[in-house]
């Protein structure tokens, strides 16, 4: 991970959680979060639709919270456009509209910020 992407996710939990991470704890993080985002699209296949709805993922109230708790600490990260980066959607059999692939980011976020690392 390029230095600058490394220090912003150092900022976020810092800010979200008042942790200090180093480098495999972000290995760390960007394995569980991509696990969370792969699971939730496998949940939302199951609705049989040719393309992914955000509607159709399985988006809890608690990580509805989170994405909220995300977006207050992201103005000051500027992690945005790194989560964009590699928000990318695992390999399965599904389409997604451009909504759902826009709204990954912030589940992305809002997984950060509930991540088990993240809470000091």
């Amino acid at each position: 991970m390029p230095v600058l992407g490394f220090t912003r996710f150092e900022r976020l939990f810092r800010e979200a959680g008042g942790v200090d991470v180093d480098r495999d704890d972000i290995k760390r993080y960007l394995d569980f979060v991509n696990d969370a985002i792969y699971d939730l699209l496998v949940t939302a296949r199951a609705n049989a639709r040719d393309i992914i709805e955000p509607q159709d993922l399985p988006v809890t109230r608690g990580l509805q919270e989170a994405v909220r708790d995300y977006q207050q600490v992201s103005h000051d990260v500027e992690l945005d456009p790194i989560l964009a980066e590699i928000a990318a959607r695992p390999t399965l059999d599904i389409s997604l509209s451009d909504d759902t692939a826009h709204g990954l980011p912030a589940l992305f976020g809002g997984i950060s910020v509930r991540w088990p690392g993240c809470s000091g």
